[in-house]
């Protein structure tokens, strides 16, 4: 595992093939950076090992240095690849397993669905937590309720961890979700099925930006 990595949560990319247009993912993240993209989560549920492996290296490839590359799930994928770090759910690895096997320096993100999650993660020695959904959202179906824009800001109230709001977020409400309390959003859809992810991302960071502005 490298140096743990200095990491901006401000636009977050969860990777998804299939909605991907007329490009090769590497090369859709490489636009989507290019954007202003200031984290990439490779994420493959149904991908065989040898070649999520392969695809971890591809990206780590087109990717700056300055960008952490977070892999959903897979800790081997992790270590083997030498990601920058791993982001869990709930029913993966417990947290403290994983920060046992990737040591002080990786970058760990877990999800949270609830009030009761986001308690217990208080004592969990993880670097962000993602909000999920705050949203309904089709690219997940394992999700609780949305959290919604006053669960995320009464999240923000009652914890001092860097969070991320994820679940179906675009340009119409990312500018509410920095505004609730999240210091950055993550999303899917609204950059892979982009058939300009530069353009896309680009947008995304001026709201953002706009949103810590005031507006």
């Amino acid at each position: 595992m490298t140096e743990k990595k200095a990491f901006d949560l401000s636009l977050y990319l969860v990777t998804d093939r299939r909605m991907t247009t007329n490009l090769s993912l590497p090369a859709l993240i490489k636009k989507a950076v290019a954007g202003g993209v200031t984290v990439i989560q490779l994420r493959e549920k149904e991908c065989p090992t040898k070649e999520f492996f392969e695809l971890a290296l591809e990206v780590k490839k087109v990717i700056p240095p300055e960008i952490p590359l977070i892999i959903n799930d897979r800790l081997d994928i992790a270590l083997a690849a030498g990601a920058d770090g791993v982001h869990l759910g709930q029913a993966d690895l417990p947290v403290e397993v994983a920060r046992k096997l990737l040591g002080p320096k990786a970058i760990i993100g877990l999800s949270v669905k609830n009030f009761e999650q986001l308690q217990q993660a208080k004592n969990l020695p993880v670097d962000y937590l993602a909000i999920s959904p705050v949203f309904p959202t089709p690219t997940k179906t394992d999700t609780g309720p949305a959290w919604g824009l006053e669960g995320l800001a009464q999240a923000r109230r009652l914890t001092g961890r860097p969070l991320v709001g994820i679940g179906g977020i675009n340009e119409t409400n990312a500018f509410q979700v920095i505004r609730a309390g999240a210091d950055g959003i993550a999303v899917v859809s609204a950059i892979c099925a982009s058939h300009d992810p530069e353009q896309a991302s680009r947008k995304l960071r001026q709201i953002i930006e706009q949103a810590r502005r005031g507006g």
